[in-house]
């Protein structure tokens, strides 16, 4: 659809979605609309000067579009195209600032023809302060050069640009949820079912003393909040079942509260919430945006069943306890009893806040771990997501460029989207839901490599039981070496290809590159032989050798992995990730980049929504929605800035 800097943006098809009948619809409408009001909510905590930028930049958009015809000006408008990506001035993969191409000089030019009263500028703060203010976080790399720090030898915190700490040091911030700990516990006596501290809330010192901002209605980001409590209001009239209804009324009553309590009894809630076709994510809920891995961005999804591609999940969940009994993992670490696995193959309808533009292709949730001990979880793998991806790769010639024996582009081609679906579900439906911590590990024991642990250990469990007879036996797969695709893509991206994600000289940050790089290159190094590389024409590409042996040590990883979660192992942790995950071969890096930019293909794609236009009747009562998918990736944004910001 359109394409700028890394980024390709695309569009998602709503499969089936006027099957849907009105009242399904209109709660599609109602929950969409609680989605995209917290769009500003997820500018603001990634990063504290993010909204008046991106506010400052939509003005001179506006402002100069049609009549600059630059060089500076089109530098400037991917700036924004970026920005809006990304949530902010950090790139949404690699957290690094991004870098203006257009000049200093042109930046205070065309910003000093701005009117100071439509400068987005704070009570009695002075247009010049906020120029020069502004102009320095933009093009100063010293300030702010990264939104998330993952450097365990710094302050991870004041290393961070990110919105979710002010004036705290990372031992200060570690000390007061470590302190809320132990005070619940002593007066509950509940060790293991305590909330998610720091959750919804930024951590602030003020005059010596550690206080929360909690996010709630009249508490920070009051009013959006406010507005998206409304939606999720109007949907309880269009609710599918009175347990809908009754998830709606915990949500409402956590964001009205910012009790943490009140959070857990509607992902509760949520998790026996089964039957409705159409379902959502609403909240402050992943927390890969914090260095200490405590506090969840907003982000919001509304979608419905693929009634058609569930019954995958279906048989996934359904011998979910098969799969927990067969793990290599210790049996200490394993779940007697797998309750309330949930699985559905979904397309979403409407994608916001840390999930729009770019989103998860598959979700599990909720991340507490004694919820899913004791409830289960819940998980969704996103299909009309994944095919977009799918009809945009089969021209990209990627395939030919990188695997050279054409006997694995055929088993890629004839395997490899029916695998990468079941990775997908394996990793959400089965992976996440897998294992338990040890009595009194704490779930923030791994601190910033918490999150490269958990994908990791989600991704071998997949990549373990793709290749087992048991899919073949319920009918997932209809072949037994089907499995060799998603093992040689997987490892050939871990390995070499993911790296052209990653700026020439610099190293892995994202949680999940990290994962699967470690995967990759522990096997590579390990697996005496099992995988090589070599030069053909001046080109490096993969073999497999050994795919028996592949999947022992997958096992032997994923074992490990799980004994570094269970036991809370941070040095293992440590070392698995600092030796395996972050740094890159530069002769190889500086290839694959070259590779990849020959065949133009952007390594990071994303989505515009669909536009959802209300349909009333003569007394003003929702009853209809109507689908316009028509609107360009600028139209939407700019759409977004004006109608969904206050």
């Amino acid at each position: 659809m359109e394409r700028f800097a890394d980024i390709q943006i695309l569009r998602y098809r709503l499969k089936d979605f006027e099957k849907l009948t009105q009242r399904q619809r209109c709660l599609v409408y109602c929950l969409s609309e609680a989605t995209l009001w917290g769009r500003d909510i997820t500018f603001d905590q990634f990063g504290i000067h993010n909204l008046r930028i991106r506010k400052l930049f939509e003005t001179l958009y506006l402002a100069l579009n049609g009549k600059d015809d630059s060089s500076d000006f089109q530098h400037l408008v991917v700036y924004l195209k970026q920005m809006w990506f990304s949530s902010g001035i950090h790139h949404h993969y690699s957290t690094k600032k991004l870098k203006p191409l257009f000049s200093r000089e042109y930046f205070r030019k065309v910003v000093a023809d701005i009117p100071a009263d439509k400068l987005p500028l704070l009570k009695d703060e002075k247009a010049e302060d906020f120029i020069a203010e502004t102009e320095r976080v933009i093009f100063d790399e010293d300030v702010m050069p990264i939104r998330v720090c993952q450097d365990a030898a710094t302050d991870m915190v004041k290393g961070s640009a990110c919105n979710y700490y002010y004036g705290v040091t990372q031992d200060e911030a570690l000390s007061f949820y470590r302190q809320m700990h132990q005070n619940y516990a002593k007066e509950t006596g509940k060790d293991d079912c305590q909330p998610s501290w720091g959750l919804n809330s930024r951590l602030v010192k003020k005059d010596g003393a550690l206080y929360e901002e909690q996010y709630k209605i009249g508490g920070l980001y009051s009013d959006y909040i406010s507005k998206i409590v409304f939606w999720l209001n109007q949907a309880m009239n269009y609710a599918e079942t009175e347990e809908q209804k009754e998830t709606l009324v915990r949500l409402v009553e956590y964001y009205t509260t910012g009790d943490l309590s009140c959070f857990d009894n509607y992902s509760i809630a949520w998790l026996s919430q089964t039957t409705a076709d159409v379902d959502f994510i609403n909240g402050f809920i992943e927390v890969y945006g914090d260095p200490l891995a405590i506090k969840g961005s907003w982000e919001g999804i509304v979608h419905y069943k693929d009634h058609e591609a569930t019954h995958r999940t279906q048989m996934l969940s359904d011998n979910a306890q098969w799969f927990e009994d067969n793990s290599p993992t210790d049996v200490r670490f394993k779940k007697k009893q797998v309750k309330g696995v949930t699985a559905n193959v979904v397309c979403a309808a409407m994608l916001g806040g840390d999930e729009y533009p770019h989103t998860a292709i598959g979700i599990n949730l909720p991340n507490a771990d004694w919820i899913r001990s004791t409830y289960g979880s819940k998980s969704v793998t996103i299909s009309n997501i994944t095919e977009a991806y799918n009809e945009v790769s089969k021209t990209s010639g990627f395939l030919e460029e990188f695997v050279c024996d054409e006997e694995v582009r055929k088993l890629i081609r004839a395997y490899g989207n029916v695998t990468d679906d079941l990775h997908t579900d394996l990793h959400e439906c089965i992976g996440h839901g897998s294992g338990q911590l040890l009595p009194g590990v704490s779930p923030t024991a791994l601190l910033s490599y918490a999150s490269t642990i958990e994908e990791a250990r989600a991704d071998l469990f997949a990549l373990y039981y793709i290749a087992d007879a048991k899919l073949v036996e319920i009918g997932l797969l209809n072949d037994a070496d089907a499995y060799k695709a998603q093992f040689y893509t997987y490892m050939m991206n871990g390995l070499m290809t993911q790296c052209v994600r990653i700026p020439l000289g610099e190293t892995i940050q994202e949680s999940h590159m990290r994962n699967r790089a470690i995967i990759a290159n522990y096997i590579f190094r390990n697996g005496k032989g099992i995988i090589t590389l070599s030069q053909h024409d001046g080109k490096t590409y993969m073999t497999v050798n050994d795919y028996d042996a592949m999947r022992n040590a997958i096992a032997e990883l994923l074992a490990e992995v799980q004994r570094i979660k269970s036991e809370g192992d941070y040095e293992a942790a440590k070392n698995l990730v600092e030796e395996y995950g972050i740094n890159i071969d530069p002769k190889l890096h500086e290839e694959m980049r070259e590779r990849y930019e020959r065949l133009n293909i952007a390594p990071y794609k994303g989505f515009v929504n669909p536009k959802l236009s209300p349909v009333y009747d003569a007394e003003g009562r929702l009853t209809d929605v109507e689908v316009d998918d028509t609107e360009t990736y600028t139209q939407q944004m700019l759409r977004y800035s004006r109608d969904y910001s206050i």
